[in-house]
């Protein structure tokens, strides 16, 4: 049940992130309450998760996949720009976040 809720967490951590820029970019404070709410929603998610994964493995997974999801969300949302470079050192990110899961203690 705690990689399904750290699964939940990642997906927010996404969702929060991308909240950011889009608050920044509407200006208001209304637009703030957004990456706020989310950001309690996104540290109890990561919390609970750690009571069956440990701190570690979890935050590595946690920044790893959100860090991807970003990245993603920027291109598609915002159109942002990657290097073929930057798509290789992703292409690392993923292969670590892998790997922790695939060696994590069970």
């Amino acid at each position: 049940m705690a990689w399904v809720i750290l699964a939940i967490a990642v997906v927010t951590e996404i969702i929060w992130a991308l909240s950011l820029k889009w608050a920044a970019t509407i200006g208001s404070w209304q637009a703030s309450i957004v990456p706020v709410s989310l950001s309690f929603l996104n540290m109890a998610l990561l919390a609970f998760a750690m009571r069956g994964i440990s701190a570690g493995t979890a935050y590595a997974i946690w920044t790893g996949l959100g860090a991807i999801g970003v990245v993603i969300g920027g291109i598609i949302l915002f159109g942002e720009k990657v290097s073929a470079v930057q798509l290789g050192f992703m292409a690392l990110i993923v292969i670590g976040v892998a790997g922790t899961k695939l060696f994590a203690p069970a």
